[in-house]
């Protein structure tokens, strides 16, 4: 079997955009081992370097971080390993680190694939030697490149005869797992999508293939950080190259675990190229996020614009001016025509459903062809609500498990109350009200009980009618219920749904501005004065809410004005998460 040697110093050039298939950051692990006295085999995955335990001992004699056998095999120890996902191996690191006269003289490498993902056996007749035996040194990395395999979710590691090996990593290409419906949301951007980062400006701390990881990793270990900037200006950027061209329509941008060092904004481009890394001026990428603020360890859902009827092959996410996140989930539809026209990639799988990962971007979702079915409006996505991405609109009211998790928290005020009882976090909305003194306008509190809209999961609700409010802003806070206690709900509703536009140059609501939200019952929100909304429409159980607001209380446009919008065209549909 051809292979070659790599130079470690060709290592970047060689690997930078590979997948590293058998990480246990993809659910890559041992299943079987012959021998593991000294250090056990699992160690060969992890993420991280092998450290150095010098001088440390344990009952069996020295630590190492690695794998490590018994001595005197008449033969040689092997380690069976399931890689993260399928796909078509490229190459191999097998790191001999800290180990110096332990070490494993030689090595090879079998493969093998298994269609029912069922552990083989060492004497499966289905290996298959990939990596013929080569020469290992002490303390040491060795690179090797193969010609590229079919699919392949088993590697046998062998070494000869004996002895330690601190890390192995198999690199390669994932073979995608896409789902066989055109027309299905999924996450183009995630890893078993065959989605790579090919380009990051700085990864100082966190490398930028993190992004597009499954989960949402354990530690700021595993997410994409850069070092501190001190220039006036700066920004880093990575760029993913999507598994395929698609037609995206909102992203997830998680900064889980990024408290004190999340980025103060970020934005995103686009763009359609059939190079690995797109090689076009700045210009010739398409703006699909503008720059928005960002908060600490939470997932952000955002609705992407410049996006209708035009497919993309790469997203570039921008992050002012550094910092950390975790991933990026890029939600779209694959496009009918054939794949992007990527040569170097591994076999498609197509499925009804991607594997769930325990992330929100990887479960694809039903939703309308992109653009629309003939006679009905365009179709916009209800989206998780957070405050970063219903800032342009209003205020949202919350309480958080973590007081470093708030928004903007150099400037919001979080405090101890009621003799330790209590956590308050102050004036998260502040009550706004212009109304000319002599019209009498007070401010008060009423209550809305409202019963469920007709529209249940996965399905949609056109928006025929939008209000606002030109002269207060306008909270409404959920109040909950309880069996037994008189008139309140004795199961009230959790969710709601939040519709929102600016208003437009004509002074009606701009309807290309529109964004949904799905707010829970742990949120209240406030409509900036003079923002176009929804009236209030609850999901799947009534609920009560407390309304927060200054009026006249005749009827007044001053207190409300209300548009009926023009469905000759169609109306916006809004679509209902599953």
């Amino acid at each position: 079997m051809a292979y070659s040697r790599i130079p470690l110093d060709d290592f970047k050039h060689t690997f930078s955009t590979a997948i590293e298939l058998s990480s246990v950051a993809l659910g890559g692990e041992v299943t079987s081992v012959s021998d593991e006295f000294f250090a056990e085999a699992f160690h060969l995955l992890l993420v991280e370097p092998a450290p150095s335990l010098k001088g440390q001992f344990g009952p069996k004699g020295a630590l190492f971080s690695g794998w490590e056998s018994r001595r005197h095999n008449p033969t040689y120890d092997w380690c069976i390993i399931k890689l993260g996902t399928t796909g078509s191996i490229t190459g191999f690191d097998i790191d001999t680190s800290h180990f110096n006269g332990n070490e494993a003289p030689q090595a090879s490498v079998d493969i093998l694939y298994s269609p029912d993902g069922s552990a083989p056996q060492v004497d499966d007749s289905r290996w298959k030697e990939l990596l013929p035996k080569v020469d290992l040194g002490p303390s040491s990395r060795h690179l090797f490149t193969v010609p590229p395999t079919d699919g392949v979710n088993y590697v046998k590691l062998n070494m000869y005869p004996d002895g330690g090996i601190a890390r192995f990593r198999v690199y390669g290409l994932v073979s995608p797992v896409f789902p066989s419906d055109t027309s299905v949301t999924f996450d183009l951007a995630h890893v078993f999508s065959g989605g790579r980062v090919v380009y990051t400006s700085d990864q100082h701390f966190g490398v930028g293939s993190n992004l597009i990881l499954p989960g949402r990793g354990k530690d700021m270990g595993d997410g994409w950080e850069t070092k501190r900037s001190r220039a006036p200006g700066h920004r880093d950027w990575t760029i993913i190259k999507l598994g395929d061209a698609g037609y995206l329509s909102q992203v997830e941008i998680d900064t889980a675990h990024f408290m004190g060092n999340f980025p103060e904004s970020c934005e995103l481009h686009a763009v359609h190229s059939t190079e690995l890394v797109p090689d076009v001026p700045d210009e010739n990428w398409t703006l699909i996020l503008p720059r928005t603020k960002l908060g600490p360890h939470r997932q952000h859902f955002f609705q992407l614009e410049n996006v209708a009827r035009t497919p993309y092959t790469h997203v570039k996410i921008t992050i002012y001016p550094d910092g950390g996140i975790k991933r990026v989930r890029v939600m779209g539809q694959r496009t009918a025509g054939p794949i992007n026209g990527d040569t170097d990639r591994a076999a498609t799988t197509n499925v009804n459903e991607i594997a769930g990962d325990g992330g929100s971007g990887a479960a694809p979702q039903e939703s309308a062809p992109h653009g629309g079915r003939s006679g009905l409006g365009p179709s916009i996505p209800a989206l998780p609500l957070t405050a970063e991405a219903f800032a342009p609109f209003g205020k949202v009211v919350q309480a958080y498990a973590d007081v470093n998790a708030v928004p903007d928290p150099r400037h919001t005020k979080v405090t101890g109350a009621n003799q330790g009882t209590a956590t308050k976090f102050h004036k998260l909305a502040l009550l706004e009200a212009s109304y000319p003194q002599e019209l009498g306008a007070t401010a008060g509190l009423s209550v809305y009980r409202c019963k469920p809209i007709d529209v249940g999961p996965g399905g949609e609700w056109e928006v025929k009618v939008l209000e606002r409010h030109p002269c207060t802003n306008q909270a409404f806070v959920p109040m909950g219920g309880g069996v037994g206690f008189g008139d309140a709900l004795a199961e009230p509703g959790t969710q709601y749904l939040v519709i929102v536009a600016k208003n437009g140059a004509d002074d009606r609501p701009n309807l290309a501005s529109m964004r949904a939200f799905i707010a829970s019952a742990g949120q209240a929100i406030v409509y900036d004065t003079g923002i176009w909304h929804h009236p209030m429409a609850v999901l799947h159980k009534p609920m009560d809410f407390t309304c927060v607001e200054t009026q006249i209380g005749n009827g007044d446009r001053l207190d409300c004005e209300v548009v009926d919008l023009d469905g000759s065209a169609g109306f916006y549909r809004v679509q209902i998460p599953v």
